[in-house]
């Protein structure tokens, strides 16, 4: 158990001069030496908004704060971060390997700005043989492991674990059906036509024999690859003598499949069998981490990681940060080969191992076929940086020259474009996509449910108007009750919005409204004649529509800043739509739980037609009582004299 400690500042309420600002949070700071032990934990500072700028953890909280009332023994940015403290909070904890291991979740979570951070995290997939059935599945899984069974992964990317997938069928000829789907079999469904399946469902193969390929597909994604195929090609050469030539046929397929599981495997290493490389590239003030996966002895991919971090850290924190986050929501392997030593390595490798449950190195190799694996790590994490930092360039480029465009003077960071999507005024999705200078900033997009009432849609676009008024409403409302001050980088400079003169004067009306008309420039972009491409007509408040030449590279950036928001609008309202029309009626009917809509669908077949159907035809029906049928007919009815 962890003990927690919240205390807050006691000092003045008046903000200092920007002069005394250090020594005014070096003040605050030396204010909670005195409560503070010389026990493990994890401390945050926080500015006087109570933003948290920092986490970190200490063996002995005490004397690492005490760091703090030092600031000319620190870096410039620590200098900054204590500048800003006003509170401080503390959570003790028994070990120091907990105390990383609470430091990284915090970060994770809480995102502070003086931290090093992982802004990509997804997890990755995993191929899940389960064991939870007499004929077990195959499938792709991805999040936690809790689904018993037999878990092989992970893999970079879902690609990769669909064409693994494909070939272990065609190898090994496992079901990937539903369990509902396979009890419910009687004849051989088309896996089995095409080879990829062998039945079991209808007893096509007896269980003994499918748990046997089960064993064999096992110790394949295990690395045992060379003795499953040395096993198969000798029950191959004796069905061949044998005559048994069907038999000796499926063998031979099973065996290609394998060979091209191994043929696609890339860069690989003789005795790293489960192991992550992970190899770190600095320029220019930014960090690119290439991770390769290894697992069974096999390749199963690589991805390229970006984090966020001051320019003054040192490549062996961000190294270390990088580790304690990433392993955070996912199991570490028992290698991890770097070609950066982390910061408190033992530290780091006590925590991974406690969180293995099992022993965990990390290795930085000098020589051999490992330091030539992590040099062609380190070969691709300086190309992807490269490109990075190019395509940054040109995205700043873009944006500059976007801004001198509409005239606008300050420099353009963000931009917000606004579409909505919908069918008839059903479903309606509004969409927000965001762009920076390093690009599409996914993590950052927004879907709106629109509440706004009608249903459809006016020949003046009244409809659409409306969206657009509730969009970008809730928005900026939102925006101003989280940072009145306006000071976090999630405020845009410049909103588009999908349309013309009409959706600008919502967007302009709406701003006015907040007060935010002289903070946030915008823009609607209106499709040109016959909505052709390279047409579009610009509007801005207060000035004449106007085009740009059609070879106009700001153009073309602001098309595919247009029709990414497209892109994310209508998939996002495809998605809505679906969900809505898997949605029954009669679900939504007081009073009719399974077994009355099981009877009611029966009987007339849909939804559709019990809405047509007459009281008294309602009344026909088992298990519906008067009472019930005059409430589902006035549910349909509602309106009518």
């Amino acid at each position: 158990m962890t003990e927690v400690k919240k205390t807050s500042d006691s000092t003045a309420e008046v903000e200092p001069e920007p002069e005394n600002r250090l020594a005014h949070g070096v003040a605050v700071i030396k204010g909670y030496l005195e409560n503070l032990g010389n026990t493990p934990g994890v401390y945050r500072m926080l500015n006087e908004r109570g933003d948290v700028l920092y986490v970190g953890k200490a063996y002995s909280l005490k004397k690492r704060v005490a760091s703090y009332t030092r600031p000319n023994k620190l870096l410039i940015r620590l200098q900054r971060m204590i500048a800003e403290t006003r509170i401080m909070e503390f959570v003790t904890t028994h070990t120091e390997v907990e105390a990383l291991l609470l430091e990284n979740n915090l970060i994770k979570k809480l995102k502070p700005r003086y931290n090093v951070l992982l802004r990509d995290d997804k997890t990755f997939p995993d191929i899940l043989i389960r064991t939870d059935h007499e004929f077990p599945q195959i499938e792709k899984h991805r999040g936690a492991r809790d689904t018993k069974g037999d878990y092989f992964g992970p893999f970079a990317s879902a690609g990769a674990v669909n064409r693994t997938l494909t070939v272990l069928q065609r190898a090994f000829l496992l079901r990937n059906c539903s369990d509902g789907t396979f009890a419910n079999r009687t004849r051989p469904c088309l896996q089995y036509q095409i080879k990829r399946c062998s039945a079991p469902c209808v007893e096509k193969i007896s269980r003994e024999d499918y748990l046997e390929t089960v064993k064999q597909a096992k110790a394949f994604l295990s690395g045992n690859s060379r003795d499953i195929q040395a096993d198969l090609a000798e029950e191959m050469q004796k069905a061949s003598e044998a005559l048994d030539f069907e038999r000796a046929a499926t063998l031979r397929d099973r065996l290609r499949a394998m060979a091209v599981v191994q043929s696609h495997q890339g860069i690989n290493v003789e005795g790293v069998r489960d192991a992550d490389v992970l190899a770190l590239f600095v320029e220019g003030g930014q960090a690119c981490i290439q991770v390769f996966f290894f697992r069974g002895g096999r390749n199963n991919g690589n991805h390229s990681y970006f984090p966020s971090h001051d320019r003054q850290m040192e490549a062996d924190e961000i190294m270390a940060a990088f580790i304690g986050q990433f392993y955070d929501n996912k199991p570490p392997p028992s290698l991890l080969l770097c070609n950066v030593k982390p910061v408190e390595l033992d530290l780091l490798q006590e925590a991974l191992s406690q969180k293995a449950g099992r022993k965990v190195e990390i290795s930085e190799p000098k020589r051999g076929d490992r330091k030539t694996l992590l040099d062609h790590a380190v070969n691709n994490a300086r190309d992807a940086l490269q490109r990075r930092l190019a395509e940054s360039t040109s995205q700043r480029r873009l944006l500059d020259g976007l801004a001198e465009k509409l005239g606008i003077e300050s420099s353009i960071n963000r931009v917000e474009v606004y579409d909505n999507s919908h069918i008839q005024g059903s479903s309606a999705i509004g969409a927000m996509i965001v762009a920076g200078p390093e690009g599409f900033m996914k993590n950052a997009y927004r879907k709106f449910n629109i509440k706004t009432a009608g249903k459809a849609v006016g020949e003046d676009g009244g409809d659409d108007y409306q969206m657009m008024r509730e969009v970008l409403t809730r928005r900026f409302s939102r925006a101003l009750k989280e940072d009145p001050d306006r000071e976090s980088e999630n405020w845009p400079d410049l909103v588009i919005v999908d349309g013309g003169k009409g959706q600008l004067s919502i967007a302009v009306e709406v701003l006015e409204e907040l007060g935010l008309t002289n903070d946030i420039a915008l823009l609607g972009v209106a499709k040109g004649p016959e909505r052709n491409a390279g047409r579009e007509r610009l509007h801005l408040p207060d000035r004449p529509p106007f085009m740009l030449e059609p070879r106009d590279p700001v153009l073309y950036f602001i098309q595919r800043l247009r029709d990414e928001s497209h892109r994310f609008a209508i998939g996002t309202h495809r998605k809505k739509r679906a969900k809505d029309m898997g949605r029954n009626p009669l679900d939504e009917i007081p009073g009719i739980g399974a077994k009355r809509k099981k009877a009611l669908l029966l009987h007339f077949g849909s939804a559709k037609a019990v809405a047509r159907a007459g009281l008294s035809d309602l009344e026909g029906i088992d298990g519906i009582s008067k009472a019930v049928a005059k409430k589902i007919y006035g549910f349909f009815h509602s309106d009518s004299g």
